[in-house]
């Protein structure tokens, strides 16, 4: 059955969704502050894959017309900005799927808490998973999972957004998906500085292996469920974002890898880099909470702090294991 899908932002990650959407034949609105964007998909035209027409998808800078223009409400907005738009917004008794991945500096918050705080009556959702917008914008296979508390509700929203390309497999816990996305970006960031500097694919590996126990430590004493981060939104989102040349957190390691410095980093890659962001609140939630992360922990001494990256990784590979098998 159609229906109408609002999604607040219309950067690469929120227009692969509301292409998808649209040619499962859903009515699609995006909302967007950049003109450039909104006259693009107002005009047909996909901005991040123009041999990419787009079909029942319009744009607007309006950010009340898009509010009210559904009962589905998909926020696909960087991390850090999702509540200085809803603040602007009065959000009532909608379905929220939150798309975003990572946690807000300050409050630590996951976005479907920072989403609960500033909305009245709504359902909220979370949609994460191994999922580079280019490849959901092709059509090509993807799998994903949406978690939520209302299990009902969430098999009504599997059967709108799902498509033989796009499967959807659903997950309670909304806790553990939600850190999945998040804390992954902060170990592609480690894997890059890895690659970059040409340690191998040993190096690679050993990384990823220790960075999901270390997402497992974090998203356990914060009340997520161990098995979620053994799926798709844990490990198998590590695995991508990690390895791949797609990742823009991988990339952003890769160059720092290189020898560049974060800032330059950033400006090379030109888009948010969620990861980059997420290093600061974790570094914030192990402290506070006295978990064990040192891969985190090292990656903040690095882009924040200043520290030679030869001393932190001196840090890292001499470090005494937690056991004599550094157990989760």
């Amino acid at each position: 059955m159609s229906q109408k899908f609002t999604i607040l932002g219309g950067g690469r990650w929120g227009t692969a969704l509301a292409s998808h959407l649209s040619r499962l034949g859903h009515e699609v609105l995006v909302y967007d502050k950049n003109p450039k964007v909104v006259e693009s998909l107002n005009a047909g035209v996909n901005p991040y894959l123009e041999s990419q027409s787009l079909e029942r998808i319009a744009s607007t800078q309006d950010l009340k017309e898009a509010i009210d223009f559904s009962q589905y409400l998909v926020v696909a907005l960087p991390v850090q900005a999702i509540r200085s738009v809803l603040e602007k917004a009065e959000v009532r008794g909608k379905v929220i799927i939150s798309a975003s991945k990572g946690l807000e500096i300050g409050t630590h918050k996951r976005v479907s808490q920072i989403i609960e705080e500033l909305s009245q009556d709504c359902q909220i959702f979370c949609l994460s998973g191994p999922s580079f917008a280019v490849e959901v914008m092709k059509g090509l296979p993807t799998a994903v999972v949406l978690a939520g508390q209302d299990m009902e509700q969430a098999q009504r929203l599997r059967e709108l957004i799902s498509s033989p390309y796009f499967r959807v497999y659903l997950c309670d816990d909304i806790v553990g998906v939600e850190l999945g996305g998040a804390l992954k970006n902060v170990i592609a960031i480690a894997c890059g500085i890895s690659d970059g500097l040409g340690y191998g694919h040993n190096a690679r590996a050993a990384l990823m292996t220790r960075g999901l126990a270390e997402m497992v430590r974090i998203g356990v004493q914060l009340g997520a469920k161990r098995d979620t981060f053994y799926g798709l939104s844990g490990m198998g989102d590590l695995f991508l974002t990690a390895s791949s040349d797609l990742s823009r957190n991988r990339t952003f390691g890769y160059l720092i890898g290189q020898g560049l410095s974060a800032e330059r980093a950033l400006e090379r890659i030109g888009q948010v880099v969620e990861g980059y962001h997420t290093v600061k609140a974790v570094k914030e939630l192990s402290d506070n909470l006295q978990i064990y992360a040192p891969i985190s922990q090292a990656l903040y001494s690095l882009l924040f702090e200043g520290k030679p990256l030869e001393e932190v990784l001196k840090d890292l590979l001499l470090r005494p294991s937690l056991s004599p098998y550094e157990s989760l």
